[in-house]
């Protein structure tokens, strides 16, 4: 099962970036974690500062992967267009984030994205990862959310 984990802006920085808040490992050091945690699944990692690359990827992917675990970052709150490359696609996506986003600045409180997710995950550090890799894992979902097929 082929499933890419899609980060957003500023996540390239994790590990030196606000450690009170995202924590002092890197991704890329969770990630290898999470594809020896995840033996059966067939992770993809991709991660880009800039909006219009990370549409290209969900288009590129978003037809032929079974899922997407998707930190959008502060897109999360401003961007149409995520939102809508999110609903054009056929793989069902998982919209995470390390920090409880509710907890944050009030413009935090709102997502673009899910409405068109199958689900959020927010406030579990990196392991809101792994519980959107355990959902795909377990349960195989198909799209599911506002206009889904």
């Amino acid at each position: 099962m082929k499933i890419l984990i899609l980060n957003g802006p500023n996540l390239n920085l994790l590990g030196i970036r606000e450690k009170a808040v995202y924590g002092s490992r890197s991704f890329e050091d969770y990630f290898e974690e999470l594809t020896e945690a995840f033996p059966a699944l067939d992770l993809t990692y991709f991660q880009s500062n800039t909006e219009g690359t990370l549409i290209d990827k969900l288009h590129e992917v978003g037809f032929t992967y079974k899922g997407i675990v998707f930190n959008a970052g502060a897109y999360t709150h401003t961007s149409v267009a995520l939102s809508d490359a999110v609903k054009a696609i056929e793989a069902p996506v998982i919209e995470v984030h390390i920090s409880n986003i509710y907890a944050r600045e009030a413009f935090r409180h709102k997502s673009m994205l899910a409405p068109y997710c199958s689900g959020s995950i927010v406030g579990f550090g990196l392991e809101s990862y792994r519980l959107a890799l355990q959902y795909f894992e377990r349960l195989k979902p198909k799209k599911i959310g506002f206009g889904a097929k």
